[in-house]
């Protein structure tokens, strides 16, 4: 069985995602209901919901959005990684009350929708070092590009779980590897810093890859971190872009033909739980 660390809920009825006018295809609902569906289909029996980005205002709406789902009947949402804000003065009021929270396992700041300067700030990493002996994880959400502003976060913490989304996020469709390949190997010297197997579907030609298409960028990333630091996302419902949750698990499935047992279950289920106490 699987655990997707990596699903995104999008209600427009609930909340508002400023983003989603950039990207037509993923600006509609997409409900719980249709991923569980398809998810427990696909083997997926945990899930980890994580933010999207809504509106400022509403970021800790959207975790009791996501509370109320958690709390249905059989749910497969076993946990919560909430947006925030480290670059606001009112992150540790903000962190103090999400502590209170056991559903909230971790935080995101998407931080490549904004300048690069906003995560070297000095309030900013202050607030990251804020983690420190909490037991919250932080994902890093960076383009290939900004590796090395990741790298500079999670040394701020060495203590802290940092989990880097979507492979580091490679130029899979125009077969950028230089410098990505170089990053993924320096950024999986912390050994703080965990890789999420994940996106890369969106990241490839939508109209001609296949397994083989993402093995180089997957491999690249496992062969990094090795199969103790390494998670698997579905990235719901953003893997539409390039296919869908059936195509993606499908792909995932061949390319780790050859694995163990053993390292297929860390990668697939068995590292989830440990870090994030599922």
């Amino acid at each position: 069985m699987i655990v997707d660390t990596h699903l995104h809920v999008i209600d427009p009825s609930a909340l508002d995602y400023p983003w989603l006018a950039s990207v037509p295809p993923l600006n509609k609902p997409w409900s719980y209901e249709s991923y569980a569906l398809e998810a427990r289909r696909a083997g997926i029996s945990q899930t980890l919901h994580m933010e999207v980005d809504v509106a400022p205002a509403q970021i800790e709406d959207e975790t009791h959005y996501v509370g109320d789902l958690a709390r249905l009947p059989g749910s497969l949402i076993t946990g919560a990684i909430a947006s925030c804000r480290p670059e606001d003065p009112g992150f540790a009021a903000y962190l103090d009350r999400q502590r209170e929270n056991p559903l909230v396992k971790g935080f995101r700041r998407v931080l490549h929708v904004v300048p690069d300067e906003v995560s070297q700030q000095a309030l900013f990493r202050d607030n990251i070092r804020r983690l420190s002996g909490t037991g919250l994880s932080f994902d890093l959400c960076v383009q290939a590009r900004q590796l090395p502003l990741a790298m500079a976060l999670a040394d701020l913490a060495p203590d802290v779980q940092f989990i880097l989304d979507h492979c580091g996020v490679p130029d899979i469709k125009g077969d950028t590897r230089q410098p990505w390949r170089e990053h993924m190997s320096e950024i999986a010297k912390r050994p703080n810093v965990t890789a999420k197997i994940s996106g890369v579907v969106a990241y490839a030609d939508p109209e001609s890859w296949v397994a083989e298409t993402l093995r180089p960028w997957v491999e690249h990333t496992i062969s990094c971190f090795g199969w103790d630091r390494v998670v698997w996302g579905s990235d719901w419902p953003v893997c539409t872009l390039g296919g869908g949750l059936m195509d993606w698990v499908a792909a995932t499935h061949a390319v780790l033909d050859g694995a163990s047992a053993d390292e297929k279950q860390k990668l697939l289920s068995g590292n989830a739980k440990r870090i994030w106490s599922l």
